[in-house]
């Protein structure tokens, strides 16, 4: 016999609520143990029910579900926190799995998706919806494409940009780099076409991600 896998729910629309209770009740390996309307009532519940998996949602009144899962973190170091939203905005996502969600998934995916997540994070895994998955692959893929075109320029090239994220002028920054602004101006020029930028706040943020 499988060992039950407890759950608690956060969730503040009771209807929302009532459907994923009926929807843990379908798999008989799983029970659930707690349900909360709020952040503040899930804050000092599930550290006393120390449950396998939390499904939180993020737009709850009060305390929001991602600084929720923060704050319970510490207190409950053996549970995995499955976020189950409507929202899949990028800075959510990269938010709730920064402070500690396992899992990502929204509330609109079917009901066999959702059982399978339990179990999978319960498993060590880290289930997503489709889209949400699409998103991190996508996040990581910019990322990568920055730092491939960050190695490209020379460290002199470098240098001349950070001078310019200072807020140094042209004139400045080549007196302090000891050239002439025509070869600086030369830098920018072989920076710019490197990066595939067409200006200095677009390669600043390429090379330093300000």
């Amino acid at each position: 016999m499988k060992r039950l896998i407890t759950i608690a729910i956060v969730e503040d629309n009771a209807s929302i609520s009532e459907m994923l209770q009926s929807i843990i009740a379908m798999e008989e390996s799983y029970l659930c143990t707690g349900v909360f309307r709020n952040g503040e009532d899930a804050l000092k519940g599930i550290p006393e029910l120390q449950p396998d998996v939390v499904l939180m949602d993020i737009g709850l009144p009060g305390i929001n579900g991602i600084d929720c899962i923060k704050q319970l973190k510490p207190t409950c170091p053996r549970t995995e926190f499955l976020i189950c939203t409507i929202y899949d905005e990028d800075e959510k996502v990269y938010q709730a799995l920064e402070y500690g969600a396992s899992s990502y998934i929204l509330k609109r995916s079917k009901p066999e998706f959702l059982l399978q997540s339990i179990r999978e994070v319960h498993d060590g895994g880290s289930p997503m919806s489709p889209d949400i998955a699409r998103k991190l692959v996508q996040r990581f893929q910019k990322k990568e494409n920055k730092n491939a075109a960050a190695l490209t320029i020379t460290p002199r090239e470098k240098e001349v940009l950070e001078l310019l994220s200072q807020g140094l002028f042209y004139k400045e920054a080549s007196d302090k780099l000891g050239i002439s602004i025509n070869t600086l101006k030369r830098h920018i020029y072989n920076m710019y076409q490197k990066l595939q930028v067409d200006n200095k706040t677009e390669a600043i943020n390429k090379v330093f991600g300000k």
